[in-house]
C-alpha cells in the first residue's frame, strides 16, 4: 500500500446512559472540534430515527451545530436515508449547510430506513417497495443541485450549490448504483462487512466516469478503538459491543458503561455474531491498531477510511481519535 489514505470520523452522537441528546450533541460537536485540531477529513453524521441511544435524527439540523462550532473540517452525511425524505427538502436543507459552511459540506446517500418498519411508516406515511425509486430519487436530488430548468422548479438555496454526492451501502446494490453514476462509493464495513470485497470489485470494475468523479474512489467505515493497552482498549469497546447486541435482539437503548469481560461472558452465539460485526474493526494499544488498519487497507485498497468508535467517556472517546490519527501519519510516513 503506497497510497496517502485519509481518515475521517463518522458519528452517531451517542447518548450515553444518564445523559441526554444536547449533551450527546455538544460530545459530538467538542469531537469534530478535536478532529479538525488533528487533521481529519472530514466529520459525518448519520440518520437513524426512534433510538434513544443516538441523537443524530434530525442529520441536517445537528451538523448546523457541528459546522458553527468548526472552521475547516468538512461535515456530512453518512448517511441521509434518502427513501425518507422528498429530494427537493434535501437539496434545500443541504443547500442551506453549503450556504453557511460554502465549501465544506458532503451529502452521503443511503436507501435503508434507519428504523424498524414502524418508525418508516410512521417517517414516510406510504412504503414505497419499488427498488428503481432510490436511482430515481438520486438522480432527481443532482438535478435539483445543479439547478436543471428542465425539472420546472428550482431549490432554493439548493441549486447551483456545489455538494458532492456519495453513495452509502453495505450490500452490491449501492456499489453498482455509484458505479453506474460516477460517484464516490463509501462501505458500511464498520458493522456490516459480509459483501465488502465483492462491493469493491463490482464499484471498481463498473464506474463510469462521471462530472463530479473521474476515477473510483472508495471509503470504508472502520472501528477503532485505541488506548495506551490492549486491555483498556477492549474494555472501551465493549460498550458498543453491547449497543450492537441489544440492537440485533430487539433492545436498544443509549449507549452502557464499559463492562469488564463482556465478550467472554456472552454465549457462543452471541459471540460469534459480534465476531462478524467487528471484523472491520482495530481494538488495542496503538501497535495493534496500526498492524490492524494496515492490514484492512492492504486488503480493501480504500481511499479513505472513515473512522468510528462509540466510547461511554468522551475523554477517552477524544484520546482513541488522537492515537488514531498518529496511526495515520505513522501509514503516511
Amino acid at each position: 500500500m503506497s497510497k496517502a489514505v485519509k481518515f475521517s470520523i463518522l458519528d452517531l452522537s451517542p447518548v450515553p446512559q444518564g445523559s441526554d441528546v444536547k449533551t450527546a450533541l455538544d460530545r459530538s460537536l467538542a469531537l469534530a472540534q478535536h478532529g479538525e485540531a488533528l487533521g481529519f477529513e472530514r466529520f459525518w453524521m448519520a440518520e437513524h430515527h426512534g433510538m434513544a441511544g443516538i441523537a443524530s435524527a434530525a442529520t441536517s439540523v445537528a451538523l448546523s451545530h457541528i459546522g458553527a462550532g468548526t472552521k475547516t473540517i468538512r461535515i456530512g452525511a453518512g448517511g441521509i436515508m434518502l427513501p425518507n425524505h422528498a429530494p427537493m427538502v434535501i437539496a434545500e436543507q443541504f443547500g442551506t449547510l453549503e450556504a453557511l459552511f460554502p465549501g465544506r459540506v458532503d451529502l452521503g446517500l443511503g436507501r435503508a430506513p434507519g428504523s424498524d418498519q414502524r418508525v418508516a411508516q410512521a417517517m414516510r406515511r406510504n412504503l414505497n417497495t419499488d427498488p428503481n425509486q432510490f436511482p430515481r430519487d438520486v438522480v432527481e436530488l443532482q438535478a435539483l443541485l445543479e439547478g436543471d430548468p428542465a425539472l420546472g422548479i428550482q431549490a432554493t438555496p439548493g441549486a447551483g450549490a456545489k455538494i458532492p454526492l456519495y453513495i452509502l451501502g453495505s450490500s452490491l446494490f449501492g456499489a453498482q448504483l455509484a458505479a453506474a453514476l460516477g460517484l464516490p462509493y463509501a462501505f458500511a464495513s464498520h458493522f456490516a462487512p459480509q459483501a465488502l470485497d465483492e462491493a469493491l470489485a463490482i464499484y471498481r470494475r463498473d464506474f463510469k466516469p462521471s462530472a463530479q468523479l473521474a476515477e473510483p474512489y472508495t471509503m470504508c467505515g472502520f472501528n477503532i478503538f485505541a488506548a495506551d493497552t490492549d486491555d483498556e482498549a477492549e474494555h472501551l469497546a465493549t460498550s458498543m459491543m453491547q449497543s450492537f447486541v441489544a440492537l440485533r435482539t430487539g433492545n436498544p437503548g443509549k449507549l452502557p458503561p464499559p463492562v469488564e469481560g463482556y465478550r467472554e461472558s456472552l454465549p457462543p452465539q452471541a459471540q460469534s455474531m459480534l465476531a462478524q460485526i467487528m471484523q472491520g474493526s482495530a481494538v488495542g494499544a496503538p501497535d495493534a491498531v496500526l498492524s490492524g488498519v494496515r492490514a484492512f487497507l492492504d486488503r480493501t485498497q480504500a481511499d479513505e477510511l472513515i473512522v468510528c468508535g462509540s466510547i461511554f467517556d468522551q475523554a477517552a472517546r477524544e484520546k482513541s481519535y488522537g492515537l488514531a490519527a498518529q496511526v495515520r501519519d505513522l501509514i503516511a510516513a
